[in-house]
């Protein structure tokens, strides 16, 4: 394919399972390859001075209602996590160990972990649970552990944050078409528009 769209995107970002619902769907009508750019979205706020809408109470309770709306929109489940914010730097290293060491496994480790945390209100930041959802979606937690512990993978997700401040990305999620760079889900009919031109 000659069209691409990264995604750059934490899993404990509501607005990024958002758009994660919708951008296998857009890029397949687009005939667009779908690239998965995990990064730690604290990393982003710490290297751009960002911080959470949830930071300004007004911002954060308009922000979750019309995240609500969008879910309405989409058809898609969404409620937010009472435990946000959860602290995402294992949950990101896992979706980089699952992308470089066993990618056949990538798509059903994201579906599990976006679902627990903003379909089902889980806590994943508690090892128990997070352990049992792994098991539920056919994961070895030990396995995991493991290999969220290794060099390569911690590298790479530094790396993948290193290079979205780099291209100028200060929140999550982040798409890129080549170097035309949108921000936000609510931003998705500019990502299809520009597929579209492409």
């Amino acid at each position: 394919m000659s069209k691409t769209v990264e995604f750059f995107f934490d899993v404990g970002s509501p607005a990024s399972y958002l758009g994660w619902t919708q951008l296998p769907g857009l890029c397949e009508r687009n005939g667009a390859e779908l690239l998965y750019r995990p990064m730690l979205l604290g990393g982003v706020f710490q290297a751009t001075g960002n911080a959470s809408p949830v930071s300004v109470p007004a911002k954060g309770r308009y922000m979750l209602s019309d995240l609500q709306r969008y879910a309405r929109r989409y058809g898609v489940p969404f409620t937010f996590n009472p435990h946000f914010p959860i602290n995402t730097l294992g949950l990101m290293r896992g979706a980089v160990a699952y992308q470089l060491q066993q990618p056949e496994s990538f798509p059903r480790y994201l579906t599990a972990i976006y679902r627990a945390l903003w379909a089902e209100q889980r806590n994943l930041g508690d090892e128990a649970v997070l352990a049992a959802t792994l098991e539920a979606a056919g994961f070895d937690a030990r396995q995991y552990r493991t290999m969220i512990a290794e060099d390569d993978v911690k590298a790479a997700l530094k790396a993948n944050t290193e290079e979205a401040v780099r291209r100028g990305v200060f929140g999550a999620p982040t798409f890129f078409i080549g170097d035309e760079m949108f921000f936000g889900q609510d931003r998705l009919e500019f990502v299809d528009e520009a597929l579209k031109g492409a």
